[in-house]
């Protein structure tokens, strides 16, 4: 699913209103009754509403809205903010449609804003996807009042003040929804995490723009849905052996951290993966033996840290980082690892700091290595970022830089690849914020490299999955109880 800009989703309006063809009128009634659809399966009529309308086309659709929610027997108060002289046509025409069924009143100054009882669920209808400077005046004043207010809140597309395409500013005013109903697409202020209480739980719903236009438009950014991640699964052929689905390579655990490498490898194994062989300091050999039974046990000859690894010719791909530590035989290892690795490569946790001290390894990594930092790992390696959206672009400037693919760990994980496309994913919670989630992730991602993914597929899908495996765990433990061993076993494919 693409993520486009405003001015893209403007085109896909005018497209599908010229080629459908359908009158802008039509399609903003079209967009306001599936937004309604939604809103009335949340809330009963007998909840009492209040719409809030600018006088742009967000402020038309709101008007839609409060006319289609009168009909269906909801207590509907309407309030159109009198900041401007200036309306939209569908706005306009809108208003002409309302009046037959209730009278919205107009509020000129922010010493007007009605008092609303707490059970009043309040439509933000001010202002649409079109802003492009901060909002000021008597839209400022509706704003910062409404965030005050306990009632439930709910933004028509975008809520109001919340820039599409850039940061704003820390102090801007913007209403902070429990949900939006976004049209058609989703929007990418909505995944990133500075704008977490300006989105709310965000949904999207069909209004019916033209797939086809869609297709055309060209986008660095997409959501990783179900409908994309199932595609990317290779189904099993009959007469399959374990020979069939690769053999990987672990070189994960050190002394007091073996359970990131028992995480890494279950998971692995959980992956589909045909052969595992961990390669562990002495003291995790009993450990992974009991542990994890499926998985063969190759042993380093330090006692307690990862200095070596085996000879490369038989695996398919190498996992390395998760609880190696930062010992100078690791680093060691970890350099004579990027200089003779010729299968893909992930690259996480303990190594992955290795690589932001030791700059010079950076230019050593192998083409298409993927590499899953946390954002303070992300950090380290790329340098500070003042907010997401410029965290974002870094990202994208060092995958293209040293060609490599970066998992940006978080919720709706960004998949960075090579040429700057950006996937970001659809599943997981924060029950998933517990330790060693990150070395499941490896795990998997690692397993599907063997089985000859690609390594862009490999993790795009290892994300996913590992997000559906935390909602499951989520389904099964609840949110607070959740362990990285629960994704393990929530792991289903």
């Amino acid at each position: 699913m693409k993520i486009l800009t405003a001015a893209q989703i403007r085109s896909i309006d005018q497209y599908t209103i010229q080629n459908e063809p359908i009158s802008s009128i039509d399609l903003m009634e079209r967009a306001s009754n599936a937004f309604v659809n939604w809103f009335r399966n949340q809330f009963v009529n007998t909840r009492p509403v209040c719409v809030f309308c600018g006088k742009g086309n967000n402020g038309g659709d709101g008007l839609a809205i409060a006319r289609l929610l009168n009909q269906l027997s909801y207590d509907v108060k309407v309030i159109i903010a009198d900041y401007t002289a200036n309306e939209s046509q569908d706005f306009s025409q809108n208003l002409n449609r309302l009046q037959a069924h209730l009278k919205p009143a107009t509020i000129h100054s922010d010493d007007q804003f009605p008092a609303l009882a707490p059970n009043v669920v309040i439509i933000d209808a001010l202002l649409g996807s079109g802003l492009s400077r901060p909002v000021e005046g008597l839209l400022a004043a509706i704003i910062q009042k409404i965030n005050e207010l306990p009632n439930r809140v709910v933004a028509v597309d975008i809520a109001s003040g919340l820039f599409m395409d850039k940061a704003n500013s820390k102090n801007d005013p913007i209403i902070k929804p429990d949900h939006t109903v976004t049209f058609q697409l989703p929007k990418l202020p909505f995944l990133l995490p500075q704008n977490a209480r300006y989105a709310g739980d965000w949904h999207i719903v069909d209004i019916g723009l033209s797939e086809k236009y869609i297709q055309e438009l060209h986008t660095p950014y997409h959501f990783t849905d179900r409908t994309r991640a199932e595609k990317i699964i290779k189904p099993r052929d009959k007469f399959s052996h374990k020979g069939t689905f690769g053999h990987a390579l672990l070189l994960a655990g050190s002394f007091g951290k073996m359970g990131a490498a028992i995480l890494a490898g279950r998971a692995c194994l959980r992956s589909g993966v045909g052969l595992l062989t961990m390669h562990v300091p002495v003291c995790g050999y009993e450990i992974v033996q009991i542990s994890a039974p499926e998985a063969m046990a190759s042993i380093d000859k330090n006692d307690q840290h990862v200095s070596q690894f085996p000879e490369l010719g038989s695996y398919s791909a190498v996992g390395v980082g998760p609880g190696v530590g930062q010992e100078p035989v690791t680093i060691a290892m970890l350099e004579e690892l990027l200089d003779q690795v010729k299968v893909p490569l992930i690259i996480d946790a303990d190594a992955l700091n290795i690589l932001s001290i030791h700059r010079h390894l950076l230019d050593k990594l192998p083409p298409n290595t993927i590499l899953t930092p946390h954002p303070k790992e992300f950090q380290r390696l790329a340098g500070e970022s003042s907010d997401e959206y410029e965290r974002l672009e870094l990202a994208r400037e060092f995958a293209g830089k040293y060609q490599v693919i970066i998992c940006l760990k978080g919720a709706n994980t960004a998949v960075i690849l090579p040429n700057g496309e950006v996937h970001f994913n659809s599943t997981g919670n924060p029950g998933m914020a517990t330790g060693g989630t990150g070395d499941v992730l490896t795990g998997i991602i690692t397993g599907l490299l063997a089985q000859k993914y690609s390594p862009a597929e490999a993790a795009i899908l290892g994300v996913y999955q590992h997000g559906i495996a935390g909602d499951r765990a989520a389904a099964k433990k609840g949110q607070i109880a959740m362990i990285a061993s629960d994704l393990v076993e929530g792991l289903g494919w």
